[in-house]
C-alpha cells in the first residue's frame, strides 16, 4: 500500500478534476482525460467505482457526467484509496500465512502499522485541501469560468 499505483493516482486526479473543474454542469470524463491526460479505459473504470462507492455521482444524459455526492470537504483521499484498493484485489503479501518469524512478527506488523498511520493522515486531507493547493500554484479552474451568478 505504500507504493501508489497509476490506478489509485488517476482516480485522486479524477476526483479532484471534478472538485476543482465543476461548475453548474456535470464534468464529462472526456474533459477529465483532456486536462489530465488519464487514459479512458483506466478512467471510466475508476470513476464507476467511485459512484458506485458513494464518492461520485454519475449523470445520464447528453449533458450528463460525473459530480462529488458529497461537499468536497468531505470526500478524503484516504477514502478514494480504500475503494481503489478495494477493486484491485491484488494479493497482499502482508496476508499470506507463511514467511519467517522475523517477518510475521516483525516487519509485516510494522508495514501494517505504517500502512495504517499513512492512511489515517490521508484521512485528513481533502479534495477541498487539495483545490486550494491547485488554486494556490495558480492552477486555473474551468468550472469557475461557466458559473452563472445572474438572477
Amino acid at each position: 500500500m505504500l507504493k501508489l499505483s497509476r490506478k489509485t493516482l488517476f482516480a485522486i486526479e479524477a476526483v479532484l478534476d471534478i472538485a476543482y473543474h465543476a461548475g453548474a454542469e456535470p464534468v464529462q470524463s472526456r474533459e477529465i482525460t483532456r486536462r489530465q491526460g488519464i487514459p479512458r479505459r483506466y478512467l471510466e473504470q475508476a470513476l464507476q467505482n467511485l459512484v458506485r462507492s458513494g464518492v461520485l455521482v454519475g449523470v445520464r444524459g447528453p449533458r450528463g457526467g460525473y459530480r462529488l455526492a458529497r461537499e468536497r470537504r468531505r470526500i478524503t483521499v484516504g477514502e478514494i484509496i480504500r475503494v481503489v484498493r478495494n477493486d484491485e484485489g491484488d494479493d497482499d503479501p502482508l496476508q499470506e500465512e507463511t514467511g519467517s518469524p522475523l517477518g510475521l512478527k516483525v516487519v509485516r506488523p510494522l508495514w501494517v502499522e505504517l500502512q495504517g498511520e499513512l492512511l489515517s493522515r490521508l484521512d485528513g486531507v481533502t479534495m477541498d485541501d487539495l483545490c486550494n493547493r491547485a488554486d494556490r500554484v495558480g492552477i486555473l479552474s474551468e468550472g469557475r469560468d461557466r458559473l452563472d451568478f445572474s438572477i
